[in-house]
């Protein structure tokens, strides 16, 4: 049969499906619904707030790790979102890191805001940058990579 479904059609033109047939179509749906599920997983192994000094922008990150169905392989992204606080909208990303290890160096970033409307957002670690901002709703955002050799000058990226 090599894989081929067999659908038995009734006598009186199908409208009336046997035992058999149903039992074959539940078992299919729970089977795509199970694999479905397993299919991606993601969990939150680190997360932190930092507000700004004026307490009006909220900058949250987070590292999930994300397993990548079902293979063995899974990898950590690192997140960093900036929101008006008291905001129930979702945050805007601005900073996306990935292919971390779950090593702790790998996971974490550095939120520190110099003044109201500046954020540097600082890194360790083998990781790539996935999508940077250099600017949200006013506010400046530099990122810097303290893993590289001077990492005072060749890995920041601010704002223009």
């Amino acid at each position: 049969m090599n894989g081929a479904i067999i659908l038995f059609v009734d006598k009186d033109g199908g409208r009336d499906c046997s035992m058999a047939l149903r039992v074959q179509l539940l078992l299919l749906a729970a089977s795509v619904a199970i694999f479905a599920s397993g299919c991606r997983s993601s969990e939150t192994i680190w997360s932190a707030q930092a507000k700004s000094p004026d307490g009006k922008v909220v900058a949250s990150a987070r590292a999930d790790l994300r397993n990548k169905g079902l293979s063995i392989i899974s990898s950590i992204d690192t997140n960093v979102y900036v929101n008006w606080a008291g905001d129930k909208r979702p945050a805007m990303l601005v900073l996306n890191l990935a292919d971390g290890s779950d090593a702790p160096a790998d996971t974490t970033v550095e939120m520190k805001w110099l003044t109201p409307t500046h954020l540097e957002l600082t890194y360790k670690g083998n990781r790539s940058v996935g999508f940077q901002a250099v600017k949200w709703a006013g506010i400046d955002i530099s990122v810097r990579d303290l893993s590289s050799a001077d990492a005072n000058t060749s890995g920041t990226r601010t704002a223009p």
